[in-house]
Parts: structure tokens; C-alpha cells; sequence
């Protein structure tokens, strides 16, 4: 099955990931809030983690969530040169709080350009 396929795809390049930025299975599954075993199920291809828990993972691994969404199939490629968001959750200068209101503010930009509503916009 095709399904099946993709999945141990997306949980090899999400173990491939952790172990590039050095992260046990446990730190990872610390970090997403998700449990070891879910994240070990995941990595091995057994589960289909939902767009949440992608994003959950995408954040432990300070990827970007499209990233993962791509690779689960649950977001068209686009062609994109650079991907600035990942950069910004790279980037070791800054805490997570700043990090995170600085996506926020660039996404809401990019939607602002397309027309499209920020979801979360005005709300705190």
C-alpha cells in the first residue's frame, strides 16, 4: 500500500532528523510532548500522526512544521528556495519565545499578502 509506504518514509526522515541534531527518541518525545512510544511508532512507520503532532515534532526538531506535512502528504511541494522559518527556529541566538512571535509575525505577513485570515490573529 502507498500509505504504508509513505509513512515509514516520513518516520525514517524524522528519525533521520533526531539523530542529525543529536536528540535521543526520549529528548525528542520531551520536547514534542508526545510519548516515547507514540514517537517511536511514528519513527518506525506504524502510526499516521495527525497534523498537531507533526507540528509538535517539527518544533522538537526546530524544523519547519510544512516540512513534515509535505512528507506526511498532507501538503503540496511547493517550490521554495529557502525555507526562513526553519532558519529562524535554527537560530541559536534567540530564546523560543522570540523565536516563535517571529514565525508568527512572518506568517501573518505572508497572509496578509495572499488574502487569507490568520488563524490565532488578534486573539491573547
Amino acid at each position: 500500500m502507498a500509505n504504508d509506504g509513505r509513512l515509514r518514509e516520513l518516520g525514517a526522515f524524522i528519525r533521520e532528523q533526531r539523530r542529525s541534531a543529536s536528540l535521543s527518541l526520549r529528548k525528542l518525545s520531551e520536547r514534542a510532548g508526545i510519548s516515547n512510544p507514540y514517537l517511536s511508532q511514528i519513527e518506525r512507520g506504524l502510526r499516521k500522526p495527525s497534523a498537531e503532532i507533526l507540528q509538535a515534532i517539527a518544533r522538537g526538531l526546530r524544523i519547519s512544521a510544512e516540512t513534515l506535512y509535505v512528507r506526511a502528504g498532507i501538503l503540496e511541494e511547493r517550490d521554495v528556495k529557502h525555507d526562513l522559518v526553519a532558519d529562524i527556529l535554527n537560530d541559536e541566538t534567540m530564546n523560543e519565545r522570540q523565536k516563535q512571535a517571529l514565525v508568527e509575525i512572518y506568517r501573518s505577513f505572508q497572509a496578509e499578502r495572499t488574502g487569507e485570515g490568520v488563524p490565532g490573529a488578534g486573539t491573547g
